[in-house]
């Protein structure tokens, strides 16, 4: 299989590259022979809330308390006698000593930091724009299917 590709279209959604792939399929198109390429990656950090105290022991408690609870669990599974209720109990026992020591952990780590980040967030990558590939032999009827459709970004992309 030729593994050499061409840009057919640019998108700036995901969703308009989705819905182009989407027309060539409905078209009979290979599609096997096309990709979505997220291009131009930005990393984005949504500052959620301030970041306390209180905050950090509770976000290091959730972190902690599920671990604790599979774990005991897990060690609750291996006693031969009552594993049912023996799994059950050691899994509360754990989700109770995971979030203590989650919360411990996150008040330690919080304290160490010094006031230097006050605030919590989230991180995510996104891309710019959204490539559509076809494989070079096929590329031409692709991009022609695409201009039928009428999409403003068909055509237009650089050979690549």
């Amino acid at each position: 299989m030729d593994e050499h590709r061409r840009s057919i279209a640019s998108y700036r959604t995901y969703s308009e590259a989705e819905r182009a792939v989407d027309y060539l399929s409905d078209q009979g198109f290979p599609v096997e022979r096309v990709a979505i390429i997220g291009q131009d990656l930005q990393l984005v950090e949504q500052v959620v809330g301030r970041l306390t105290y209180g905050r950090a022991a509770l976000s290091g408690a959730a972190s902690g308390a599920l671990p604790g609870a599979l774990i005991g669990w897990l060690f609750g599974l291996l006693n031969w006698l009552d594993p049912v209720l023996s799994a059950l109990l050691l899994a509360l026992y754990g989700l109770v000593f995971g979030a203590v020591v989650g919360a411990v952990i996150g008040l330690i780590m919080y304290a160490t930091q010094r006031g230097r980040r006050d605030f919590s967030s989230v991180q995510s990558m996104r891309p710019t724009r959204y490539e559509v590939v076809a494989n070079a032999d096929v590329a031409h009827r692709a991009t022609a299917l695409l201009e039928r459709l009428g999409s403003p970004a068909a055509g237009t992309a650089t050979e690549g």
